[in-house]
């Protein structure tokens, strides 16, 4: 099990002004708040805390920033990353997966970064490594615009060469700590890498020795042809966007089929189906929840959220403002052009239908469940079952939500039944991230 947080942010408008926002009109910036998410997460047996990033003010719906700050749409936004120690001192063994930009940080400094990060959390630390989308982050990067999709995952493949070779720069017994003679560390196990490609360069050795985990539990969240290859050459944990039962089991296959055309076991590869749970304590609460956010789909407030989305989305090709809801869009809008979108995300939710029709289709980034904790726990089992691997789920919450109550309803309301039907886990027998991941398979 794992939780997506949807940004180290208040957004979506909701959270902040909502029923149960509590204090997190101001509250996200600082740490209490995340610090209650990640222990209610350890409390509910949960694997991993993921969380997303962006680095820019979207200001391509409507060609401005308004409907980013009005909703505070990912924006405003801190750096998730130096957030993971401290996740890590209120807890003991969760997880903390913050993500980290190929187009953002160079290997030396990404590898850097994470080792320290390994060692700040006594090695329960991961990386989720993406490419980024958005003209408007390349443009705080340096860059006149994004490369296009491909490019950017032919970058990321060298990226992670990169730092998996400075991960390596130093032998697992190059630190002897001889007081005596003295030597603290063995110069001839430390060795420069020399890394030359065409995107990145980096001489090396890291400057800091492994930690605990000796590298970072890699996530990777793309779906596309080349996402997947990614995840299959270098990820522990991947991001399952599918829409069904049977999609997540051929997508499971496809990874499987993957994997071996790289050398990996395929256990070697957890995937986390993005799910989502509408919980009531009887089943009729749970489907009024479902009713409930198709009833709300054409609202004003949604469909800018949704229109806004699709914008971001298309990594700032497209203005989804400009479109007509009903009229069919072209092909180029649905991420299948030469662009720099997320392509699987934009042909999941749109696909061939209109905007309108995509809209009112409700919620389908990824498979829901509706019902009780009783009748839900069996339902999210058969499909994992199905799989014939060690996956899991990656929840979001309702519409983006994300609040103590929404994350409690599901610790203390659907892992209690998913615990007694040993499902997930009771305990966490390991110290290490990569251990207690490795452990549940």
């Amino acid at each position: 099990m794992a939780w997506f947080v949807d940004g180290y942010t208040p957004s979506p408008d909701k959270v902040w002004r909502g029923p149960w926002a509590g204090q997190l009109r101001t509250e996200w910036a600082g740490p209490s708040f995340w610090v209650d998410i990640a222990t209610s997460l350890e409390r509910g047996g949960f694997d991993m805390y993921f969380q997303e990033d962006t680095a820019m003010v979207e200001d391509t719906y409507g060609g401005s920033m308004e409907a980013t700050l009005k909703y505070a749409l990912m924006a405003p936004k801190n750096d998730p990353l130096p957030l993971a120690p401290i996740l890590a001192q209120a807890t003991r063994h969760i997880g903390i997966v913050p993500t980290i930009s190929t187009i953002q940080y160079h290997p030396y400094l990404a590898a850097r970064l994470g080792v320290t990060l390994d060692h700040l959390t006594e090695g329960r630390v991961g990386l989720n490594i993406v490419t980024s989308v958005s003209h408007a982050v390349a443009r705080n990067f340096g860059f006149d615009r994004m490369p296009e999709h491909d490019e950017r995952y032919v970058m990321a493949e060298e990226w992670m060469d990169a730092c998996s070779q400075l991960w390596e720069s130093w032998d697992p017994d190059a630190l002897v700590m001889d007081d005596e003679t003295p030597l603290y560390a063995d110069h001839t196990k430390v060795h420069h890498i020399d890394f030359r490609g065409k995107y990145y360069a980096t001489r090396g050795p890291l400057n800091n020795y492994p930690g605990p985990q000796r590298r970072p539990v890699i996530a990777q969240a793309g779906a596309s042809d080349k996402g997947r290859d990614l995840a299959a050459r270098h990820a522990d944990v991947m991001l399952g966007l599918v829409p069904s039962p049977e999609a997540a089991i051929e997508f499971r296959k496809d990874m499987d089929r993957r994997l071996i055309s790289f050398g990996r076991d395929p256990d070697d590869l957890h995937v986390f189906y993005i799910a989502h749970v509408f919980m009531g304590e009887t089943h009729e609460e749970g489907q009024a929840l479902w009713d409930k956010l198709h009833r709300e789909a054409f609202t004003e407030d949604n469909v800018t959220r949704v229109l806004w989305g699709l914008s971001y989305g298309s990594g700032g090709e497209f203005d989804y403002a400009s479109f007509d809801l009903d009229a069919p869009l072209p092909e180029h809008g649905v991420g299948n052009g030469e662009t720099t979108s997320h392509r699987a995300r934009l042909d999941a939710l749109i696909g061939d239908r209109t905007l309108r029709e995509a809209i009112s289709a409700g919620y389908e980034r990824g498979m829901n469940f509706v019902g009780s904790a009783k009748t839900v726990a069996p339902q999210m089992n058969e499909v994992i079952e199905a799989t014939g691997r060690p996956d899991g789920y990656l929840m979001e919450a309702i519409d983006h939500i994300i609040s103590r109550k929404a994350v409690i309803e599901i610790t203390d309301g659907l892992c209690p039944e998913l615990m007694k039907r040993g499902y997930i886990r009771k305990g966490y027998a390991y110290k290490t991230f990569r251990e207690n991941l490795n452990d549940w398979g």
